[in-house]
């Protein structure tokens, strides 16, 4: 109920506690303090999705490796000194167990990185964002439980517009980037199932759990880097820097990692993760606009078709599969003829940001 429709209490004749008026107010403050907890985390969308295009202007095929070193280079000296004392009480059984989590998470950026270089900037962001209809197509096989068919349909409706966005120039085979874009969206697929089903990890403090994989991932890059031939050094390549290649790098670092995981931790203690979830799930949208509006992407009348399929699909797809989880808890005696698993989003405990 709005906040006018409570009408003022007169002091000559106070609310007694159990009134409604004094019912409502609790709730109110409530409600306002969980729409100012939704502006930070729409903030965190926004820095999502113009990640790509960041990614894009900083980085070329030869420097890569380099720029994931540095990017996360400035990430993890903070999280360590945040988080040392909770680092230290993690288990020799999680530690390995995030450490594993790293390797993948390795992939994942390896495969995002190139790909974008590869690619458009509103292609990578629409096409990672398959990852909210994949999850839970993953999910249900591996449980082997049966998704709705609106959901279903949702997943097919995104697919198709993944192919009519990489076709937007004309039919033709798509880039090697969109390739490697859609195995970025498998890989952060496995990603979230994995910490997700992995016993070594319950329970773990999500900070800590974010540092290992981090600093695993960071160990896999300097690996990487120091043989020959997989492109420019991190001392090499940040000599090269502009200014404008370091206010890239510290945005990336900065607000699409740090900024953007310390504000899904706050918010997911003062609302709802699902309200988090719904706002992250529109990182595609900003991820288009900004590749449109300051890239210059022009995708043509198909892949602008393309687009709003994505769009339209992850968004019912995140919606069918948040109705099946709710109906999942219907209490008994009540019919329900389908089960659906659980979606793991973005704010998925110990998920580090883009």
């Amino acid at each position: 109920m709005p906040d006018s429709a409570a009408s003022p209490v007169s002091p000559a004749s106070p609310a007694s506690p159990d009134s409604p008026a004094s019912a409502a107010s609790p709730a109110s403050a409530a409600s306002r303090l969980g729409r100012l907890a939704d502006v930070p985390v729409l903030l965190v969308a926004v820095v999502w999705g113009s990640s790509y295009l960041a990614a894009k202007g900083v980085t070329t095929a030869d420097t890569v490796l380099a720029v994931l070193v540095l990017r996360f280079a400035v990430v993890l000296p903070v999280l360590l000194i945040v988080g040392w004392r909770r680092l230290r009480a993690l288990s020799g059984t999680q530690l390995r167990g995030a450490g594993l989590l790293g390797l993948v998470l390795a992939g994942i950026f390896l495969l995002e990185t190139y790909g974008v270089v590869h690619t458009s900037a509103t292609n990578a962001g629409l096409i990672i964002s398959l990852t909210m209809v994949l999850t839970p197509l993953a999910e249900s096989r591996v449980r082997g439980v049966r998704l709705p068919g609106a959901f279903l349909a949702a997943a097919g409706l995104s697919v198709a517009g993944v192919a009519l966005l990489t076709q937007g120039a004309g039919f033709t085979a798509p880039s090697g980037g969109d390739l490697l874009m859609l195995g970025a969206a498998v890989a952060r697929t496995a990603h979230v199932l994995a910490m997700a089903r992995m016993e070594s990890v319950r329970g773990a403090d999500a900070l800590s759990l974010t540092t290992v994989q981090l600093g695993g991932a960071v160990a896999v890059f300097a690996v990487l880097v120091a043989v020959p031939g997989t492109g420019a050094s991190p001392r090499a390549a940040a000599a090269a820097f502009d200014a404008g290649d370091w206010a890239g790098l510290v945005y990336l670092s900065v607000f699409c990692t740090l900024f953007a995981f310390f504000v899904q931790m706050w918010a997911v203690r003062r609302t709802s993760p699902s309200r988090v979830s719904l706002l992250l799930g529109t990182e595609p949208v900003w991820a288009a606009a900004v590749g449109i509006a300051l890239a210059g992407d022009r995708p043509g009348w198909a892949g602008f078709v393309g687009a709003v399929l994505v769009l339209v699909g992850t968004a019912w797809g995140r919606s069918a599969a948040d109705r099946g989880r709710a109906a999942a808890g219907t209490p008994a005696g009540r019919p329900q003829t389908t089960r659906t698993p659980r979606l793991h989003t973005s704010e998925t405990k110990g998920t580090p940001g883009r």
